[in-house]
């Protein structure tokens, strides 16, 4: 089978077992980085010897992290077990990596200001999301119309990592700006639609059951790509929502431009959305929900990282004892 038959099957499977896309991307580049690795063999010509040959290559030559090496040990068992039909068979070495327990980068409420403060336009009301709202960069981009609710202050995330919905805040001080921003769009929106254009897409079987949802101002992202795209297939020009690399490429500028010695980027203003959240009292449970963690064990992880030491814990040196003498450096 050649190649680009493979990785079309591939895309298909992914489908059908309800992947999204970006991970059906992500296991595409692996399987055709795998087949170069070994000369062009199609992978039915390859055993689980040279999946480790790979991996091992990954871990040793490239030095990828342990969630990179686990998501191509991921994608190479979709290839054989979902596409090729043929499951790998358990072979010493080709067992997932263990992750190193890493704390979260977080900064402080002041550094997080400075950051948005040399910001501006879409990206910084983004970011302002980010921080505010807990929200990851792809769920951001994807926020559609009907998502937000002004009068409630609330923000709908549908089909977040694992697939969940939820529902978190929207700040109050970025009711104003959103308000104004979607009135924006919507000129925008309209003006595209006048030029025959302004088609968004809609999710799973929408589409068909509601054909005219596509030009529907509920249905139009709220950060809409700058410009639009033909559509081969459909005949038209369709607006996507903007590219988080925009976003991103605007959030680690900005954390170069502060000032700030730690690296900034976007999940760094989650992190510290849920870390500033405990150092208010609120209860790890309700900060759960907000993120949208399946286990409650992903976000205890942001109580190591509290001012108070995770548990109220005081420094034996703050208690009013003092070291003694004057400190000094070395």
């Amino acid at each position: 089978m050649p190649a680009p038959r493979l990785l079309h099957r591939l895309r298909d499977c992914a489908a059908v077992r309800r992947y999204s896309p970006r991970t059906a991307d992500a296991y595409a580049r692996w399987v055709r980085d795998y087949v170069r690795f070994h000369g062009l063999r199609h992978p039915r010509e390859l055993d689980a010897a040279a999946v480790r040959a790979y991996l091992t290559y990954l871990a040793r030559e490239r030095q990828v992290a342990v969630s990179t090496q686990n998501q191509a040990l991921a994608a190479l068992q979709f290839l054989y077990r979902d596409v090729l039909g043929a499951p790998l068979p358990p072979v010493d070495g080709v067992a997932p990596a263990k992750r190193p327990h890493r704390l979260p980068n977080v900064v402080s409420r002041e550094a997080v200001q400075r950051v948005l403060a040399v910001m501006d336009g879409v990206p910084r009301l983004m970011a302002s999301l980010l921080y505010g709202a807990g929200l990851r960069v792809q769920e951001c981009c994807q926020l559609r119309v009907k998502d937000v609710d002004l009068g409630r202050r609330e923000l709908r995330v549908r089909e977040g990592k694992g697939g969940r919905d939820r529902v978190t805040m929207l700040p109050a001080t970025l009711v104003g700006p959103i308000e104004a921003h979607l009135r924006r769009t919507r000129s925008e929106m309209l003006k595209r639609g006048a030029r025959g254009g302004g088609y968004v897409l809609l999710p799973h079987a929408m589409a068909r059951k509601s054909p005219l949802g596509t030009r529907r101002w509920p249905w139009c992202w709220v950060f809409p790509a700058a410009r639009e795209y033909w559509s081969q297939e459909r005949g038209r020009r369709e607006t996507h929502h903007i590219d988080p690399s925009v976003v991103q490429r605007a959030v680690s500028a900005a954390g170069a431009r502060s000032g700030l010695a730690q690296r900034i980027t976007c999940h760094t203003f989650r992190h510290c959305f849920a870390t500033h959240l405990l150092e208010d009292g609120y209860d790890i449970r309700t900060v759960q929900e907000l993120l949208g963690h399946k286990d409650v064990s992903t976000t205890m992880i942001y109580t190591h990282v509290l001012n108070r030491g995770g548990r109220g814990v005081r420094s034996p040196l703050d208690h009013g004892g003092g070291s003694g003498g004057r400190l000094s450096g070395p």
